[in-house]
């Protein structure tokens, strides 16, 4: 079973309550917060789905611009030490730290 649902380019994450007997989650990769529950695979799907357009449908209205999901760009913090390994290897195989950074994450995701 996947823990993610997806829906016009959103990913929302999927658990489950024992206690509340329901099905809840999140859209995942944005700041807004956008969540939906339902008590069966289908009436969480259908939350997912309306939370989404409703959040779709209101930038519209108000002339913002929705927010895209995971862009491809983030910060990330870790302790300077190893901010400098991470660059002086990147440097030593002549990429970016960028570059370094996406095959290190690319190599422990896939």
């Amino acid at each position: 079973m996947s823990n993610y649902i997806h829906y016009r380019g959103y990913t929302g994450s999927i658990e489950f309550s024992e206690e509340d007997a329901v099905f809840h989650g999140r859209v995942i990769g944005i700041k807004n917060m956008l969540s939906f529950e339902g008590d069966s695979v289908k009436t969480l799907t259908e939350d997912f789905h309306n939370a989404v357009d409703e959040y779709l449908e209101f930038c519209e209205k108000s002339g913002k611009q929705p927010e895209k999901p995971f862009k491809g760009s983030f910060n990330v913090r870790i302790q300077p030490e190893l901010h400098r390994k991470a660059a002086l290897a990147a440097s030593a195989r002549g990429v970016s730290l960028n570059a370094f950074v996406e095959d290190a994450i690319r190599h422990t995701v896939d």
